[in-house]
This record gives structure tokens, C-alpha cells and sequence, in this order.
């Protein structure tokens, strides 16, 4: 979906999908909210109350983005986005009433994209919501086929597949976005907000702190150490690039 094709709305594709969106929170009000702005810019919308239904209907529905409250009866919204990260690769943005930035980094390191701190407006969530489904598809373009190798990583981007040392990688999109990103110019030291160009195309509307997040899981699940990098190097003053070697 592309932000100058007016004719589609921001919940379908432009091949006419409608996306669907699982919204997760157990305040009623909340829930009625956001779900009423979804639906009205044309999105499919279930949801669920707490973490076990949560998990449940994902299973179901196969949601293309899932908005998840952090604090939720039974299992907390972390656990539920393990489980779901089990079997989805929806876009997941969390949704926290504390404002300690632990929660936070707590959330994106089990695979969620994003996260509001409440209270927040709604308009705001749509528009993050918008500009993630926004993002091109490896499938969409049909790029040559290609292989990247640095050491022991490989990174196959026709197929979004990551190994090291020949052992699969799971990476959420939005962490094999940054590192396509990257390794597409390994000589290139990339800025924060050149990434968040790259990859939000444009309409990040946060702060660029999540992309240190997201670098710190792709070491981390990469077995990369940040003091001896042989992967993704820390160009002080400026940001991130790939070792060439």
C-alpha cells in the first residue's frame, strides 16, 4: 500500500485485501475506541480481552497487526507476544499505562515493532499502524534473488531467511527490514533517521531510540557482541553500519 494511492484505504492492500487487526486490552472503552477508528478506515477488527483469548484468537484469525496492552489478566502482554511470535509474523505494537522505559525495551525484545505509552491518541495509533503496512513486500517487488554472506551470516532477501554459521535465525520483520537495510551497503554508516527513512518510509512517529532497540536484539539473536562486532559495527556520532568482511 502506498501512501500517494488514494483509492485504497488504509486498511486494505492494493490488491484489495482487507487487513484485519486484533486489538487487545481489558478496558472496554479502550477497546471500543480504537476498535471503532479501525474499522472505520477499513480494517477487518477482533478482539480479546485478556492474554489466553488473546493467543487464541490470533491462532484463529491470522491478524495482519495485533495491538497489545502489556498489562492484561492471566498472561501479561509480553508472554502472549512470545506465544504469538510462535506462529505469527504480524505487526505488533504494545500498549503500556507505565512510562519506565524497561517496559518498553521489555516488549520489543520478545518481537513486538512498536509501542504507545498511554494515554495516546488514537489518530496516532492508525497512523503508526498505516505506515507499517505501508512498508514493501520482499513478495510484492519480486527482487532478483540474492544472498548476502559477512562471516558465517547469511542473509537470503528473496526469502527472508537469516543463518548463522548454517543455523536458521527467526527475526521479526521489523528486525530483517533494519538488517536489509544495512547489509544492502555494508560501507554505508547509516544514521538513525536514515533508518527510520528506510525502513517506516517517512512516517516514524516516535522517537529514533527504537532503532538501538531493534540493533540490540538483531545482536543479540545474531550472537554478536557490540564491543567486538563482526556483523553490525557502532559508528560513534552518527549510527550503525555493516562489517564488510
Amino acid at each position: 500500500m502506498h501512501g500517494d494511492r488514494s483509492s485504497a484505504s488504509a486498511g486494505s492492500s492494493p490488491s484489495g485485501h482487507r487487513f484485519r487487526a486484533l486489538v487487545v486490552d481489558d478496558e472496554p472503552p479502550l477497546v471500543q475506541v480504537v476498535s471503532g477508528y479501525l474499522t472505520q478506515e477499513g480494517f477487518d477488527v477482533v478482539t480479546a480481552a485478556d492474554g489466553e483469548a488473546a493467543v487464541t484468537v490470533a491462532q484463529q484469525t491470522s491478524p495482519d497487526v495485533i495491538v497489545l496492552d502489556l498489562m492484561l489478566p492471566g498472561i501479561d502482554g509480553v508472554e502472549v507476544c512470545r506465544r504469538v511470535r510462535a506462529f505469527s509474523d504480524a505487526y505488533i505494537i504494545m500498549l503500556t499505562a507505565k512510562t519506565e522505559e524497561v517496559d518498553k525495551l521489555i516488549g520489543l525484545s520478545v518481537g513486538a515493532d512498536d509501542y504507545l505509552t498511554k494515554p495516546f491518541s488514537p489518530r496516532e495509533l492508525v497512523a503508526r499502524i498505516r505506515a507499517m503496512l505501508r512498508r514493501p513486500r520482499a513478495e510484492e517487488h519480486e527482487p532478483a534473488w540474492e544472498v548476502r554472506t559477512f562471516g558465517a551470516l547469511q542473509i537470503d532477501t528473496t526469502a527472508r531467511e537469516v543463518r548463522v554459521a548454517g543455523q536458521a535465525v527467526e527475526l521479526t520483520r521489523t528486525e530483517f527490514d533494519l538488517l536489509d537495510a544495512l547489509s544492502a551497503h555494508p560501507r554505508m554508516a547509516f544514521s538513525r533517521h536514515q533508518l527510520l527513512e528506510r525502513v517506516w518510509h517517512g512516517e516514524w512517529y516516535g522517537d529514533d531510540h527504537v532503532i538501538d532497540v531493534h540493533i540490540g536484539n538483531l545482536r543479540r539473536k545474531l550472537g554478536d557482541d557490540a564491543a567486538q562486532p563482526r556483523y553490525i559495527r557502532t559508528v560513534r556520532g552518527i549510527g550503525f553500519r555493516m562489517e564488510s568482511g
